[in-house]
């Protein structure tokens, strides 16, 4: 072992028993497989060696506050010798911008490894860590639940005209965090919201219900009209909210029995049947979202809205998490069958959500667009996940 390569061991081994004392977590006797790395090719990337998968000691345990990981071999992880490992190692270098602390000191090997093959990558995650079954924290290997979500496009106006009527707003003066202020419904009727509201108006969308999908995503992609008639590409980004309670319409659609596919196909097309209960539909959810303009170059154009981690999201690679079960930068062995999509694959934990509770739980960055926004509105089919944590 290289001098250089043993003081890496001992930041590494020093992070993880600060994070994990932190975090609240009881390590178990883990020996370390990292003894013979080899040395680094000419181009700077650590040369391919062959881990047989079966190397790896399996039944160590860690205990997080909402989930317990139990080591496995990493024969265990569906498809981890298929997987494009270069598309994920996108999102990780995103990662890297903001790294937890245990995996801060991997980051320059990370970045150095973005132009290794496939074989490369593949022996350099059996080389450096280890894989983690994720359970609730009473054990047991049951299935959790995998979903989507998105980045909406739409189109938009600077100011309003020609259809384009629902505005888009910035955070009102005297809104103040945790703390609720004014519902939808009251937003919609009442005069005082109104004036707090007026002049805070970004853009103008021609579809309320397209700006309460805007506020359920949390962001998205918006082609402005300005007012001289040019036309450009912005992002809105979450700013804050009321501080109402999120209510599913979806979920009042079919606890009223109105219909049995609460997907948004399903809820526009209850709209198109019942245009006259617009209102009353979108008024079941209180909770409305304020936003802030951000410029969108081409390259930023490649990526996603910046998740909880706060960096940016890769499409297909970037997952939203309870960060109470698996920590923010985590990369994560994600797999799920289901009629809508079979995923085996690896992700990073950038994100969460108000509705992503429980160990085994997680919400899928689709990307943007219609095709990812169909995806996401149908997503929802059974998930296993298993960390991948420094050894």
């Amino acid at each position: 072992m290289t001098a250089a390569l043993s003081r890496l061991k001992s930041v590494i081994a020093v992070g993880l028993l600060i994070l994990l004392a932190a975090c609240g977590s009881v390590p178990l006797s883990s020996p370390d497989y990292r003894s013979n790395e080899p040395p680094a090719s000419s181009s700077g990337v650590p040369a391919a060696r062959t881990v047989p998968l079966e190397a790896a000691p399996s039944g160590a345990v860690l205990v997080q506050r909402n989930s317990r990981w139990v080591s496995v071999p990493w024969s265990d992880l569906p498809g981890f010798g298929q997987d494009a490992l270069f598309e994920a190692w996108n999102a990780w270098i995103k990662s890297c911008e903001r790294p937890p602390l245990v995996f801060a000191p991997l980051c320059p090997e990370i970045r150095r490894l973005s132009i290794g093959d496939a074989d490369t990558q593949r022996s350099w995650l059996l080389s450096h860590l280890q894989p983690y079954r994720v359970e609730p924290l009473q054990g047991g290997a049951t299935p959790g639940l995998l979903t989507a979500y998105f980045e909406p496009e739409f189109a938009a106006r600077r100011l309003p005209g020609d259809g384009f009527t629902v505005p888009l707003y910035r955070p009102p003066a005297g809104l103040t965090p945790g703390k609720p202020w004014f519902s939808r419904k009251d937003v919609d009727t009442l005069a005082q919201p109104q004036a707090a509201l007026r002049g805070r108006e970004l853009l103008y969308l021609a579809d309320p219900v397209e700006a309460m999908l805007l506020q359920i995503q949390g962001s998205g992609r918006l082609r402005v009209t300005e007012p001289d008639g040019r036309q450009r590409l912005v992002r809105l980004a979450f700013a804050a909210h009321n501080g109402q309670p999120y209510q599913s319409i979806g979920r009042w659609l079919l606890d009223q029995g109105e219909v049995r596919d609460a997907s948004w196909p399903g809820i526009r097309a209850w709209l198109t049947q019942n245009p006259q209960r617009q209102a009353e539909l979108l008024w079941q959810n209180p909770r409305l979202v304020f936003f802030k303009e951000e410029a969108l170059s081409d390259f930023d154009a490649a990526f996603g809205p910046r998740g909880a981690q706060g960096v940016p999201l890769t499409p297909g690679r970037s997952i939203a998490v309870d960060p109470l079960s698996i920590p923010y930068g985590t990369p994560v062995w994600l797999a799920s069958d289901g009629p809508n999509l079979s995923l085996q694959r690896l992700v990073l934990a950038q994100d969460t959500g108000s509705a992503i509770v429980g160990p085994t739980r997680a919400d899928y960055f689709a990307g943007w667009g219609d095709e990812a926004g169909e995806l996401a509105g149908r997503l929802k089919q059974p998930l296993r996940l298993w960390v991948l944590w420094p050894k």
